[in-house]
């Protein structure tokens, strides 16, 4: 990879980021939203650096050069091989990289044309977490049914309140769908949570019951009553994360998938 290309591949790698991180939301899909500044400070860095080498290489062509005319790149080349004994013929190409850096262009042009999705069931699937903070004092449920719940928040009063808040409540709650494989007939409700981005995601996951299960990564808004069946009783380590459904809406993927936030009432 010459000089002039590696100046192209600055400017498209800082105009995809740019593009993720400023001109749309799509970096929620892999980091999450505080680390928006440091994006945008990488793509203007990158940016710079490709105008640099563009100004200095004469991109998008490479400057000409008139007959036995040598670039400084191979006059710094030949002293290196007479340093040590080579002639020009064994040269290296000192004014290239290995091949194999073109393969940079696929993700940059990956950002740019089709950005990949959020992580999503396929993982879910494979994390057995639903590890949520102690929660020492749970404030009242609004006094209405359904009662909007994230799923952190469903998770913790399952099993952390004592003062059974959920016993006959219908809540209401949204994430996606993940197959259950070991249980037929049930599938989860899902939400994977970031600490800084996909890599070191966590799922949280409530089990339905009662409804049939619809494809697997459709976003979906179900409302129920928690199932009591095979575990402990309400409010100890082991109740069951589960919930009865009563009815199972499609909705739209949110902004930010991995924000596990109380859904709004329809």
């Amino acid at each position: 990879m010459r000089r002039h290309v590696q100046a192209a591949l600055l400017l498209l790698t800082g105009s995809a980021v740019l593009h993720i991180s400023v001109l749309s939301q799509v970096y929620l899909r892999y980091v999450k939203e505080g680390l928006r500044p440091f994006l945008v400070a990488s793509a203007v860095l990158l940016l710079l650096l490709g105008v640099v080498g563009a100004v200095r290489d004469g991109l998008p062509f490479a400057p000409r050069r008139t007959a036995g005319e040598e670039t400084d790149d191979e006059r710094t080349a030949d002293e290196h091989q007479h340093a040590h004994g080579h002639g020009r013929g064994h040269g290296h190409g000192h004014d290239s990289g290995p091949r194999v850096a073109w393969l940079l262009f696929l993700p940059v042009l990956a950002l740019l044309l089709y950005a990949p999705p959020a992580l999503g069931s396929y993982t879910a699937a494979r994390e057995t977490d639903n590890a949520v903070a102690r929660v020492s004092e749970f404030d009242p449920l609004p006094e209405a049914d359904p009662a909007p719940l994230a799923l952190s928040g469903f998770i913790a009063r399952v099993q952390q309140d004592r003062d059974r808040s959920l016993a006959g409540r219908t809540v209401l709650m949204t994430g996606f769908v993940t197959p259950a494989k070991d249980r037929a007939g049930t599938w989860y409700l899902t939400r994977l949570v970031v600490s800084c981005c996909a890599a070191d995601s966590r799922s949280l996951r409530v089990r339905v019951h009662g409804a049939p299960a619809p494809p697997a990564d459709t976003w979906v808004t179900v409302t129920g009553t928690w199932h009591p069946g095979g575990g402990g009783a309400l409010g100890t380590a082991t109740a069951p994360v589960a919930i009865d459904a009563r009815t199972v809406r499609r909705v739209a993927e949110p902004v930010n998938p991995y924000q596990d936030t109380t859904p709004l009432l329809p």
